[in-house]
C-alpha cells in the first residue's frame, strides 16, 4: 500500500484565500470502449478531516473502492461524477470529450448548491477550462461567437496528484466505481467483449473479440482500435 495521500498540498490555497477546493481526476481516458468519467470531490480546506484508506483508485482493490465510495461522498462537502460516451468522444475528441464530462461534474456540484473557489487537477495539462480564450490578434472579439460554458474557477494542475492530494485520490475513486458500473451494465448488452473484466481497455481478449465481431455502438471508432 502507498504512503496515504494528505490535504498538505490542498491547504496551501488557504494563502491566497480560498476555503473550497475540488479536487479533480479522470478514469477511462486510454479505453477503447465506454465513456471517459471525471470525479470531482470538494474539500472545506478549513474544516475537513483526513479519510483513511482512500488512495488513488488504480492502488485499490474493487471491494475497497466500493466500500470507500460511499465513505468518499459523505466525507465531500459536494461531489459528482460526470462523464462523456464514445460517440461523443468519437465527435469531439478526447480532450474536449473530458472537458465535458469534467463541466458535467463541476455544473453537477453548482446545482448542489457548492461553488468552489480554486480546482486541483491530476496531470500536467488543463483541460477543465473552456477552450475559447480571447486573444489580442483576433480580428472581431464580436466574430469569435459566445464564450464555452464551464468552469470559471481558478485550475492548478499537479502531476501525480491522485498519489499525494485526499482530494484528488477521492474524486479518482468516485470517478472509477461509477465508471466499472456502467461498463459492468454494458457487459450485458455485449458479453463478449468482456467488459466485466477489462473495463473497456484493450486487452488481447477484447482485441481478439473486436477482431471478431467488429465494434459495438460504444466503441470509439474514431481510434484505432486494433493498433493496425
Amino acid at each position: 500500500m502507498s504512503e496515504a495521500p494528505t490535504l498538505d498540498y490542498e491547504r496551501r490555497f488557504r494563502g491566497s484565500g480560498a476555503r473550497l477546493l475540488a479536487g479533480i481526476d479522470e478514469v477511462g481516458r486510454g479505453a477503447l470502449a465506454g465513456p471517459v468519467s471525471v470525479g470531482i470531490a470538494v474539500v472545506d480546506l478549513h474544516k475537513q478531516k483526513l479519510l483513511a484508506d482512500v488512495r488513488d483508485s488504480k492502488l485499490l482493490k474493487v471491494a475497497d473502492r466500493e466500500r470507500l465510495e460511499p465513505l468518499v461522498r459523505s466525507w465531500s462537502v459536494a461531489s459528482a461524477v460526470g462523464h462523456a460516451s464514445a460517440a461523443e468522444i468519437d465527435a469531439l475528441g478526447i480532450i474536449a470529450a473530458l472537458r465535458l464530462a469534467g463541466n458535467r461534474a463541476w455544473f453537477a456540484v453548482l446545482a448542489a448548491g457548492v461553488r468552489p473557489d480554486v480546482v486541483l487537477l491530476d496531470g500536467s495539462h488543463n483541460w477543465l477550462s473552456p477552450a475559447a480564450q480571447a486573444s489580442l490578434f483576433d480580428p472581431d472579439p464580436d466574430d469569435a461567437g459566445p464564450e464555452e460554458p464551464g468552469c470559471d474557477a481558478p485550475v492548478h494542475t499537479l502531476v501525480k496528484a491522485d498519489m499525494q492530494c485526499l482530494s484528488v485520490a477521492a474524486a479518482s475513486v468516485l470517478a472509477k466505481v461509477e465508471r466499472d458500473r456502467q461498463m459492468a451494465a454494458l457487459h450485458t448488452e455485449y458479453p463478449a467483449f468482456g467488459w466485466n473484466e477489462n473495463k473497456g481497455y484493450g486487452t488481447a481478449a477484447h482485441k481478439d473479440a473486436l477482431r471478431a465481431a467488429g465494434p459495438s455502438p460504444y466503441h470509439r471508432v474514431s481510434w484505432q482500435l486494433l493498433g493496425d
